[in-house]
């Protein structure tokens, strides 16, 4: 059910998420035998208010998908649709631009719908994932703190089996994105119209000056996919051709193994 950490924080592992393959995919050239994988972080981080609290808002809380080591989402993600318990004003709230996340006051506990809409040339349906908001640590022995917040986290994959040409060729090189295997007979410069915006050159880690970012769970397997990412770029610059597709396939296979 998950591990848990001094009864404050719940670190939560799912099975990978993949993409429906039921959305309508015509007109859109594929990179067959590529399969890229972006690896997630959803929760929310709640504090306890103390003096400030009345019976209308104890707590204050942040619910956000980021990436597993605070990558940029947006290289795939163009907005996130969170939607609240139907008492608050204006319960579903769109953000349209990262870091994808939001913050609220309140007192009850309930299930945030967050709903994952993706860039028109990643081609694929939106997602819907689900989380708990958790106001309260399991240990209540002890007095409530305000300087000690409750996290509930939950690390995932969206995984694109295919994806569009298009998409590939503009986010391959992105520090949020993990590519496995490459496809055949086609052109490693992106065609006229897709920009990379530098992509290969941000580092990971993102957004580690957000604000909350202190308070943040690591992921083992967020660990294992930076290992991963690393032994890549070194491919890269070491490799070409069908040498490179070897390669990139063993050094997997040796970090999951």
């Amino acid at each position: 059910m998950g591990k848990k950490y001094n009864g404050e924080q719940n670190l939560q592992r799912n099975k990978t998420a993949r993409v429906s393959d039921e959305y309508d995919k015509k007109n859109q050239i594929r990179a067959n035998d590529v399969e890229m994988a972006i690896p997630i972080v959803y929760g929310t981080i709640s504090f306890w208010l103390g003096k400030r609290a009345d019976e209308h808002r104890t707590h204050k809380w942040t619910v956000y998908i980021r990436g597993a080591t605070n990558e940029d989402l947006s290289i795939a993600i163009k907005r996130v649709v969170f939607e609240l318990h139907p008492s608050f004003n204006n319960p579903i709230r769109i953000v349209d631009s990262a870091p994808f996340e939001l913050s609220e006051t309140g007192w009850g506990e309930f299930q945030i719908k967050m709903t994952i809409f993706f860039h028109s040339d990643v081609a694929e349906k939106q997602l819907e994932i689900y989380h708990e908001l958790k106001l309260h640590p399991e240990d209540r022995s002890g007095p409530p703190t305000t300087k000690k917040p409750v996290i509930v986290e939950s690390y995932d994959e969206i995984v694109f089996t295919d994806p569009s040409e298009a998409f590939y060729l503009r986010a391959r090189d992105h520090p949020a994105v993990i590519v496995s295997g490459s496809p055949s007979g086609l052109s490693l410069t992106p065609p006229s119209g897709i920009a990379n915006d530098n992509f290969s050159e941000k580092k990971r880690g993102d957004t580690k000056e957000h604000p909350l970012s202190q308070w943040f769970l690591r992921h083992s397997e967020a660990d294992e996919l930076a290992q991963l990412v690393a032994a890549r770029q070194q491919a890269l610059a070491s490799f070409s051709g069908w040498r490179l597709v070897h390669l990139w396939s063993y050094l997997r296979f040796k970090a999951i193994s």
